[in-house]
């Protein structure tokens, strides 16, 4: 054999992986550098529920029953132990049982969400839970991923058959949603649930003047919330300081500014934070505001940078795509978990008013952990890649 052959038989014995088993075959497609910021986010997750746990513990303590401070960051450690295994099982599904998998799990969460109002239990004014034994079950948090993988199946049929009538039966579903999650009432997660629908609409081809009509109901829409919508006006109002009167103490937003703000660039040290004692869910809705205060600004802008480096990995992910319903797919998770995320951030910095919606893989709760481990499965299954074979289109000669 010559040398050159010798050393092409060399590149290829490094290269190649010899083992064929589904797990090996798993480890070279998957998105490594996904799962590892995810990863990353839930390591941060348990720190700052850590740190935000015994705020939640004196709240639900009593005079007779004192609550462990660290009952939470267990709690939170059980979920993530729950939850990345179904993560990683998830991703190992082909595309089509992935998608199969999404689609049933829709119209499941979809009619457990409209019981919620015949079964459901109300914690702090709203009823958006169903009560299980050992478990509060949220079928919103559960529905958010697959619905956006099932829209976004249903949408790239249209690429199939544009005669189909996939936009109105999307606008039916959504809008039936919509009208469910207000009633809890869930603002936050309406805004969510309509904003994936428009992203999925603009990158499934919709003409421009259709977007600009759906920018134009959906500013009619927020006009509607404020007018009619009790919650949502109320919301708005104590954000923007109308009709609160002057000995009035700060709102949440305002307890939640004075605690970022409170730790300065580098923190007051781990367990430090005073501020946090007075915020109204501190380890939910306001854990961001907690790491400000603990360990400062710069571990919040580092926060944010991951979570722009998911969103940005995803999308160069899709650069070379081909299949429309994997672009729509991942596109869609990818917007409701950037979304999410920067509401809460939003929300905690004083730019947008309260919303009472989690910080993906870091706030507390279980079913925000789970739904969002089922996302993110699906995500990872969307964008494996078998990284020895091109992305080229292949070109099938007539063989004249």
């Amino acid at each position: 054999m010559s040398r050159a052959g010798e050393l092409v038989k060399g590149f290829r014995t490094r290269t190649v992986p010899r083992e064929r088993t589904a797990l090996a075959i798993w480890f070279w497609e998957i998105d490594r550098v996904l799962l590892s910021l995810i990863v990353t986010l839930m390591a941060i997750g348990l720190v700052a529920v850590a740190a935000a746990s015994p705020v939640a513990a004196i709240d639900r303590s009593t005079a007779s029953i004192a609550v462990n401070p660290l009952i939470y960051f267990y709690r939170q450690l059980m979920w993530v132990f729950i939850g990345l295994p179904i993560m990683l099982i998830i991703s190992m599904l082909p595309r089509p049982q992935a998608r199969r998998l999404a689609i049933f799990g829709c119209a499941f969460f979809f009619i457990m969400l409209m019981f919620v109002p015949l079964l459901g239990s109300t914690v702090n004014g709203a009823k958006r839970w169903i009560d299980l034994p050992g478990f509060r079950f949220q079928p919103s948090e559960f529905l958010k991923p697959v619905f956006v993988v099932a829209l976004a199946w249903l949408l790239s049929l249209r690429a199939k058959d544009m005669t189909l009538p996939v936009v109105p039966l999307s606008f039916a579903v959504t809008g039936l949603i919509a009208i469910i999650l207000m009633r809890q009432p869930d603002f936050g997660q309406t805004v969510i649930f309509a904003a994936c629908l428009g992203v999925l609409l603009l990158l499934s081809g919709v003409s421009m003047r259709f977007i600009g009509g759906m920018a134009g109901v959906a500013l009619a829409g927020l006009v509607a919330v404020y007018m009619f919508y009790e919650n949502g006006r109320q919301r708005v109002n104590d954000f923007l300081g109308i009709g609160v009167q002057l000995d009035a103490g700060p709102d949440q937003t305002d307890l939640a500014f004075r605690t970022i703000s409170h730790g300065g660039f580098t923190g007051v040290g781990p367990g430090g934070g005073q501020n946090k004692f007075r915020l109204p869910e501190a380890h939910t809705d306001y854990i961001f505001s907690v790491i400000g205060e603990e360990f400062g600004l710069l571990a919040c802008i580092a926060i944010a940078c991951v979570y722009l480096a998911i969103v940005v990995r995803v999308l160069l992910r899709l650069l070379d795509e081909e299949d429309v319903f994997t672009i729509l797919a991942a596109a869609g998770l990818t917007t409701q978990f950037g979304l999410q995320a920067i509401i809460n951030m939003g929300v905690n910095a004083q730019i947008f008013p309260s919303k009472g919606m989690t910080l993906p893989f870091i706030s507390y709760g279980g079913s925000s952990m789970l739904a969002l481990c089922i996302g993110v499965g699906l995500l990872l299954a969307f964008t494996r890649r078998n990284p020895f074979m091109g992305r080229h289109t292949v070109v099938k000669w007539s063989g004249r």
